[in-house]
């Protein structure tokens, strides 16, 4: 597949460091790590190795990558793949998406709480599409359902 003319890490290694100066005190060790991990990802600042043809001697150097799960270089093949599979999933019915968040002070609590809070979080929402859609006002109608974190 051909290269993206811009890549996410173009953008941080141009303007990361601006961003950063600009909200000193906003961005969190873990958001400051990944930011630094996409923006040196498959860059000679994480070593790589040469591939050289024994015939011709044409030498290209392949630099490693970051392997961090939110960097779109190392986890687009992955999250393509994923994705994939889950349309092989669908049955041939109508699907609806609906989001279930945390307010900004329990996910402070899930940070450090993740399996009790997530845990929670998971069958809050299973129990309540299950009533709602079996309600015979509503859908009437029992559901299945896909979560993902």
């Amino acid at each position: 597949m051909p290269r993206p003319k811009l890549e996410l890490a173009d953008i941080f290694r141009a303007h990361g460091a601006a961003y950063r100066r600009g909200y000193d005190g906003h961005l969190n060790l873990p958001q400051l790590k990944v930011m630094s991990a996409i923006e040196t990802c498959r860059t000679a600042a994480l070593g790589g190795h040469v591939a050289a043809c024994t015939k011709c001697g044409h030498e290209h150097v392949a630099y490693n990558s970051c392997r961090n799960r939110h960097c779109p270089k190392c986890q687009g093949a992955a999250s393509r793949d994923w994705m994939q599979a889950r349309i092989e999933d669908l049955l041939p019915v109508e699907y609806f998406h609906v989001v279930f968040t945390l307010p900004a002070r329990i996910a402070d609590i899930a940070l450090q709480n993740k399996a009790a809070v997530y845990g929670l979080l998971f069958r809050a929402s299973a129990e309540t599409l299950l009533t709602i859609a079996a309600d015979p006002k509503r859908l009437g109608a029992r559901i299945g359902m896909t979560s993902v974190l």
